[in-house]
């Protein structure tokens, strides 16, 4: 197939509908209609031969053909985004712009309210989507311009990535008040003994605590895995159950903390955007508000 046989805008649909995984939003992300995404996604399939996109109960999963392209398109469009943009001068008291972040619950609650006043005063019309994206999708929708930035833990297989610690946090065991183990050190036997709780996005799989666990040959039992850390308060707060999670959290959410007793490494997170975006006036501006929340941050930009 030649290039000059392809309709460029397509790519972008793909892009888009790639991200979303939903053509109502992918719609709305384009400002056009559903009837005119659905056309071109015919037009797609029709040009490449490959269904593209499958509807499941998931929503409209990617064939692995179109996974195969996923990357070179959505790279490509990050590139064609940043050069569009690359002299545009951006003013905060007139933009309308709308900047789309990824983060976790736990972050979302410590940084959107303080983020969304600060920028209600410099730029009263710009716009914020949070959003959690996964790890494996984070370089692409980055690279896309899908996101903005995004704050996760370090990545692996980040070299197009440009980033900045954010916050570093020490693991503690969060119990109820008047837990039967409040105001106690904390043994290893009974940390295992406790009921665990588990905050995860993921399906399965253990977290830095697990690790920590498996290497002195430990396993703890996993009583309850929920995806939000406020859905498992209350949880907490009405049974004996244990979650192990930072210490601010811990606090912030009016838990007894308990002392582990092993060692974990401190859960970090990163701030995260493209390095085509580097010197994007408004991705400059946007990053340097969320940095701004976090006093003691060094913003000695790492690669």
């Amino acid at each position: 197939m030649k290039l000059s046989q392809v309709d460029m805008n397509l790519f972008l649909v793909f892009d888009v509908i790639y991200a979303e995984r939903n053509l109502t939003r992918a719609a709305e992300v384009l400002s056009v209609t559903q009837p005119t995404v659905s056309n071109a996604l015919a037009r797609m399939r029709a040009q490449f031969n490959d269904p593209l996109f499958v509807k499941t109960s998931r929503g409209m999963t990617p064939t692995p053909f179109a996974e195969s392209l996923s990357g070179r398109i959505g790279e490509a469009m990050g590139l064609l985004a940043s050069s569009a943009h690359a002299r545009d001068e951006f003013r905060p008291d007139t933009s309308q712009r709308v900047f789309r972040l990824s983060m976790n619950d736990w972050l979302e609650v410590r940084i959107m309210p303080d983020l969304a006043a600060a920028i209600s005063l410099s730029a009263p019309n710009v716009g914020l989507r949070s959003h959690r994206v996964s790890r494996s999708d984070i370089l692409r929708d980055l690279a896309s311009g899908a996101l903005d930035l995004a704050i996760d833990v370090p990545l692996e297989n980040a070299a197009d990535l440009v980033h900045v610690p954010l916050v570093s946090q020490r693991y503690v065991c969060a119990v109820r008040r008047g837990h039967p183990l409040a105001g106690q050190a904390l043994t290893i036997e009974e940390y295992l003994a406790l009921g665990h709780v588990h905050v995860s996005g993921r399906r399965r799989g253990g977290g830095l605590v697990d690790f920590a666990l498996q290497r002195i040959g430990k396993r703890r039992a996993l009583k309850l895995r929920l995806q939000h850390y406020h859905s498992a308060a209350p949880v907490i707060r009405t049974s004996d159950l244990a979650l192990t999670i930072t210490e601010d959290l811990a606090r912030d959410l009016d838990f007894e903390v308990l002392e582990l007793p092993f060692d974990v490494p401190e859960l970090a997170f990163n701030l995260y955007w493209h390095r085509l975006l580097d010197e994007d006036p408004a991705n400059l501006w946007i990053r340097n508000q969320v940095i701004g929340l976090f006093s003691d941050v060094n913003v000695d930009y790492e690669a």
